[in-house]
């Protein structure tokens, strides 16, 4: 029988035996172990479409897209790290096979703008069900990746937008090969 005191002393542990200090909603971790789970997809459609810009000769947008890889990666690295924090076990699963039988660039482009609007669809919806469900220590992780993933979005837009502009016309797209080799990707600010 424990004394009074040590009762006290009780701490909640999460799957792993790690302190916990706040439980998390259920479904508020599936979606977290979702979100993960998308950000290593992403990871690998960007590194594949890299090795298929790669192939084409288009430094510039091979050098983006494994930039964007790498990016990914931290994202889903920064979302074990905040599971791991809240005393939850990041759930590897697996992963499909990224498509790699695009047509054009502009099928290419057009596959990362998809990718990055999923991503902030589901980083919107995490922090609607963090806020629906009184989650402040996720509410205040989950604001700053969502601005960031709108940057993000927004210049995956741009980037689709200049390679529609393009038309397929190869010195156009290797103009902006080359712009994205030399690290602009951004688009235009009216401020």
């Amino acid at each position: 029988m424990l004394s009074d005191s040590s009762k006290h002393l009780e701490v909640q542990v999460g799957p792993s035996g790690r302190a916990m200090a706040e439980s998390m909603d259920p479904a508020l971790l599936e979606g977290f172990q979702a979100h993960f789970n998308m950000e290593r997809q992403a990871h690998a459609t960007y590194f594949g479409a890299a090795i298929w810009m790669g192939e084409r000769e288009l430094r510039g947008f091979s050098k983006h897209f494994n930039d964007e890889a790498r990016g990914e990666q931290e994202h889903a690295a920064k979302v074990a790290d905040y599971l791991i924090a809240r005393a939850q076990s990041p759930e590897l699963q697996a992963l499909e096979a990224p498509d790699q039988s695009w047509k054009s660039v502009l099928d290419v482009m057009s596959t990362a703008f998809l990718t990055e609007r999923d991503v902030t669809t589901s980083l919107q919806q995490l922090l609607v069900e963090a806020e629906r469900v009184g989650d402040s220590r996720s509410t205040v992780f989950l604001e700053p990746m969502v601005e960031q993933q709108i940057k993000a979005e927004h210049e995956a837009a741009h980037l689709l937008g200049r390679t529609r502009f393009a038309d397929g016309q190869a010195a156009a797209v290797l103009v902006i090969d080359n712009e994205l080799r030399e690290g602009v990707a951004h688009p235009a600010q009216l401020q």
